[in-house]
């Protein structure tokens, strides 16, 4: 439904109407079956039925007549917006809506002031009450009101929870099924507003108080009472919170059900009393009766030595004995025992245990009916309007619908002669309607043949003839009475009409499809077996009289007026159930019959309660039990569709040149211009004197296709034309608009600017001033330029800080921040030199040690040594990888610190060889491949000689003794970095010397030897012809 009412309804209500809803009949069907082309084909129907559901469309026309399917899901289609939609407009002009039925309803009652009833009807499950409550709800928010109405309409809402609770239960096929019928009048002021209410019950399921079949629930009431009861109120009527404690709570086995909130029933019913005006009085002696049932269905009976039943537990009746305000020997004694009158006397006799189950349930279900009966009629009494002056009605008539089980009771028999009348009546009530019409609008009536069922009425209902007075005459006869009898009576007076059949009646084909206690009739659905097993029973209804008299006696108010001592002394047989109900019935047809009618059929698309499942077969079956196909016929025998001129002529003008846009004469003869240039055929058509009616759906069919073919056409050029109406009047505003702000920012801009020379010009004139008086004291004539130079000073100083330690720049200050500008001078070097020294590893602290030694020994002595200040000191130039392994198994207590590759010069002759210098922690040795050439020792080191030129010899001193061989004379490439190395392992850093010209180094024992240095083109080292050991060096530019 959502989908629809999204398509075709608006805010505005430019909806889409009936005819609108065709373009699109493929996919969700047609809106009312009465325009279906095949409207006699139960398949079309359903198929038609089908597609709706599946969109979600619950609701479908027959005519007035109105199909709702129940989703068993929510829709949101009954909120107070679409409620305002549907309020006040034309019947056909939405889609099809239980608001639509009802707002019908109300405004022909209130514009012709007579009165309406709207029939509710349908199967157990398939949304009766839902769709009264629906009803209600609409003319709660939509009728005029005032604040004493509001209480009025309050009750008139409360009153559905409190009967929903006290006549409803779970059944096999509802959770929540009405097990009463209810027709309820609202009155209507000549205002329109609803002023007071009235309802009437019919036939309440009593025998549900005592007996429930498996998968059903007791009233809902009970469960309501013991799963939500107050503990005080629970233990003032002596009830457990267990339903599985009470015998008449626990035959059906389903105590609790999840989709039946019993404690939030409880709650409404209790807000309920309050409104309706139950006093606290009536509200404790109502639970009495209650909790009083329960208690009855659990006395239990035994037999004692003469076969009497005796009561096992005196408990029981103790509590029904304070609740009802009884007697309690008394009590005992009518539960046991049935009062006879014989002649002039009355007689107590015994009762046998199947005869005291019998009483104990009858008075279960009196009291039950009884009170339900006393309950609407309380209702009734807070509904009423004290106000005599005339008041309008519209009834609303929630009644079950045919059933149809595997075995059909007393029950069913009546439900289903209460729906034959409704038959009747919805027939002849729409045959009627369709005839005043054609009448009204002056077309000749053609009568229609529908299958008449008065004739099933007559044989259900016929004085003395029909089914029902057969079974009140075997029930009132002396002797012996049993169901078996009447059926044997049913065979004797009626086994020749058409529509009954027995056993015995049937032919041997259909014989074996009914027992011998069966009988069945061909009502106008259908086909309907009856067990007659329990007619006469519940046709009896009986309760025996000193238990009459019992209850007559009762202090419990309820009670004192449902049971009256005027009872005892008619000594009439009271009407039987089927009379009553006969005589009821007849009433309400009555009631209708004055009363104009709406109807609403209810189905249900699964027995399961799944929302989207459409079960064929079930919903088949309803279509037929409920008559729609029925009357669909009836509403299809004549015109399928009919309109008055001014909405055809409105609709479907443009379809003739001659109509569109404008038809200047009357709406009749534009309508008949139309269809001849349409093209309608004389036996397509009647014009009446306001209508026009359509014979066949395919003509409505057709003209609606091509009013959708001209509406495109139109729309274009319409859409075109508005298209250029918008440009220009969008470019006229655009056009306005542009020189109306051109013209307030040029303005803006003039004023921007003359704002902005006035404020250069004043901040010219103090910077002249500050400048001229710039060097004396800050005073207000140049604190402004004063502060701009600082502030021009400090941002340019900000980009020409100095970046590193060496960086010796500073940005030139200004006279009046010299002082300011030394300070941060001095605050910047300081910073930059401790993030210098932050950013110092080990390792670089390590080299800067040795650069220091380094500096100490050569700087200023020896040349080279300031181009090799840049240069770091390796760790070593060697790994151990490169010292033959047997030498370091010679030196392996001692751990290798530095070792570099050296040019080693005989003592003697001055041969160049190539060794290598290893220093440890303890000793220098120089090796040669696998052998140790000469070890020394730090400790008896006695210095080290180098010359002041760039040369790379050293000469390392030892002493004269016999473990030396003399000085080792070494030619190193980094002679800087070993010297440093030596000295700061051996910790001699004072025995460097450097010399000029040349040094004097020990051979041997007793003799030395010399070598020179000089300079020279290239560098060299040789013997010279004196015998000295001669080093030129490269001369180094300065």
């Amino acid at each position: 439904m959502e989908e629809e009412m999204k398509e075709e309804v608006g805010d505005n209500h430019s909806q889409l109407n009936m005819e609108g809803a065709l373009i699109a009949r493929d996919r969700v069907g047609v809106q009312d079956f009465v325009l279906l082309d095949s409207h006699t084909s139960e398949a079309a129907f359903l198929d038609n039925l089908r597609k709706r559901y599946r969109e979600n469309l619950i609701y479908t026309y027959i005519g007035t007549l109105l199909v709702s399917v129940n989703p068993y899901k929510e829709l949101g289609i009954y909120s107070i917006k679409q409620m305002e939609i549907y309020q006040g407009v034309n019947f056909f002009e939405l889609p099809p809506h239980i608001y639509a039925i009802a707002d019908n309803a109300y405004r022909v009652m209130c514009t012709e002031y007579n009165n309406h009833f709207i029939l509710i009807s349908g199967e157990s499950g398939a949304g009766k009450t839902e769709a009264s409550k629906k009803i209600l709800q609409y003319y709660a928010v939509t009728c005029p009101t005032t604040e004493q109405l509001q209480i009025v309409r309050d009750r008139l809402l409360l009153s559905n929870p409190v009967l929903e609770a006290f006549g409803n239960a779970k059944t096999l096929r509802n959770d929540n099924s009405s097990r009463f019928g209810k027709y309820m009048d609202i009155q209507f002021d000549f205002k329109g507003a609803p002023v007071g209410g009235h309802i009437l019950s019919y036939l309440i399921e009593k025998s549900r108080v005592v007996h429930q079949n498996p998968g059903e629930r007791n009233f809902h009431i009970f469960y309501q009472l013991l799963e939500s009861g107050e503990d005080d109120l629970l233990r003032w009527l002596g009830l457990e919170p267990n339903p599985q404690k009470y015998m008449y709570l626990i035959q059906g086995r389903c105590a609790k059900v999840s989709s039946i909130n019993d404690k939030s029933e409880w709650k409404t019913v209790r807000k309920a009393f309050s409104v309706i005006d139950f006093t606290e009085t009536d509200i404790e002696h109502l639970f009495g009766v209650i909790a009083s049932v329960l208690h009855l269905g659990n006395i239990q009976y035994e037999e004692d030595s003469n076969g009497h039943a005796i009561i096992t537990n005196g408990s029981q009746i103790k509590w029904i004995s304070k609740l009802l305000g009884v007697h309690l020997s008394i009590l005992q004694e009518a539960l046991t025992h049935r009062k006879i009158e014989a002649r002039s006397e009355e007689v107590l006799s015994p009762l046998n245990l199947d005869l005291a189950f019998y009483a104990r349930d009858a008075a279960a279900k009196a009291i039950y009916g009884r009170t339900f009966t006393w309950l609407v009629n309380k209702i009734n009494g807070s509904l009423a309007n004290k106000d005599l002056t005339r008041k309008t009605v519209i009834g609303l008539l929630d009644i079950y619908g045919f059933e149809v089980f595997d075995t059909n009771s007393f029950e069913q028999f009546c439900i289903n002669y209460c729906n034959e009348k409704l038959q009747q009546l919805l027939i002849e009530m729409t045959l009627k309607a369709e005839q005043e019409e054609y009448e009204l609008e002056g077309i000749e009536w053609e009568p229609i043949p529908y299958f008449n069922n008065k004739i099933i009425c007559d044989l259900v209902e016929e004085k003395h003839k029909g089914i029902i007075s057969i079974l009140d005459e075997e029930c009132l006869r002396p002797g012996e009475a049993t169901d078996l009898s009447f059926l044997e009576k049913l065979e004797e007076k009626v086994g020749d009409h058409a529509h009954f059949l027995t056993r015995k009646l049937a032919d041997q084909k259909t014989r074996k499809s009914i027992d011998w206690v069966d009988f069945r009739l061909l009502h106008y659905a259908g086909e309907v077996t009856y067990c007659v097993v329990g007619f006469l029973e519940k046709n009896n209804d009986l309760l025996y009289r000193n238990l009459k008299e019992v209850l007559c006696k009762s202090k419990n108010g309820i009670i004192k007026e449902c049971f009256f001592p005027s009872e005892l002394d008619n000594r009439r047989r009271p009407e039987t159930v089927a009379t009553q109900f006969k005589n009821s019935l007849a009433s309400l047809i009555e009631i209708l019959m004055s009363k104009e009618p709406s109807y609403i059929r209810c189905i249900k698309p699964n027995d399961g309660k799944e929302s989207g499942k459409f079960d064929d077969v079930l919903i088949r079956h309803q279509v037929k039990y409920l008559g729609l196909m029925e009357h669909l016929r009836v509403r299809r025998a004549g015109f399928a569709y009919r309109r008055k001129y001014e909405l055809f002529l409105q609709r479907y003008k443009s379809l003739c040149p001659a109509t569109w846009p404008h038809w200047h004469g009357s709406a009749s003869e534009g309508v008949e211009c139309l269809i001849k240039h349409i093209g309608y055929k004389p036996e397509e058509y009647k014009l009446g004197r306001t209508k026009i009616f359509i014979r066949f759906p395919r003509t409505l069919f057709a003209t609606e296709d091509a009013f959708e073919y001209s509406k495109h056409l139109l729309v274009t050029r319409i859409q075109a034309r508005y298209k250029g109406c918008l440009g220009k009047r969008e470019y006229k505003k655009q056009r306005e608009a542009a020189i109306k702000l051109e013209a307030c920012w040029r303005g803006a801009l003039a004023r921007k600017e003359a704002k902005r020379r006035m404020w250069a010009a004043e901040t010219i004139k103090k910077f002249i001033k500050g400048f001229i008086s710039r060097k004396n004291p800050l005073c207000p004539e140049n604190d402004e330029f004063v502060r701009f130079v600082q502030y021009t000073y400090l941002t340019k100083l900000r980009d020409h800080v100095p970046k590193n330690v060496l960086d010796k720049n500073w940005l030139k200050p200004p006279a009046i921040l010299e002082e300011t500008s030394e300070m941060l001078k001095k605050i910047c070097m300081r910073n930059l030199v401790r993030k210098y020294c932050q950013g110092i590893t080990a390792e670089k602290k390590a080299q800067l040690q040795q650069k220091v030694i380094a500096s100490a020994i050569f700087r200023g002595k020896k040349d080279g040594y300031l181009q090799s200040i840049n240069q770091p000191f390796a760790d070593t130039r060697l790994s151990e990888r490169d010292i033959n392994p047997k030498v370091l198994q010679l030196i392996r207590g001692e751990k290798v610190k530095y070792v570099t590759p050296v040019v080693k010069y005989d003592r003697n002759g001055f041969k160049a060889r190539e060794r290598q210098l290893v220093l440890t922690q303890s000793a220098a040795y120089v090796v040669e491949m696998a052998k140790i050439k000469q070890k020394i020792d730090y400790a008896t080191l006695k210095g080290i000689s180098i010359s002041n030129l760039s040369d790379g010899l050293l000469a390392i001193h030892v002493p004269e003794d016999n473990k030396q061989k003399g000085d080792a004379i070494l030619q190193c490439e980094h002679i800087f970095e070993t010297v440093t190395k030596l000295c700061m392992l051996a910790n001699k850093q004072n025995a460097v010397k450097v010399v000029q010209g040349s040094l004097q180094f020990h051979i041997s024992s007793g003799k030395e030897g010399t070598i020179a240095f000089t300079t020279g083109q290239e560098p060299q080292i040789y013997k010279a012809k004196n015998g000295h050991l001669t080093v030129v060096s490269a001369r180094i530019k300065s």
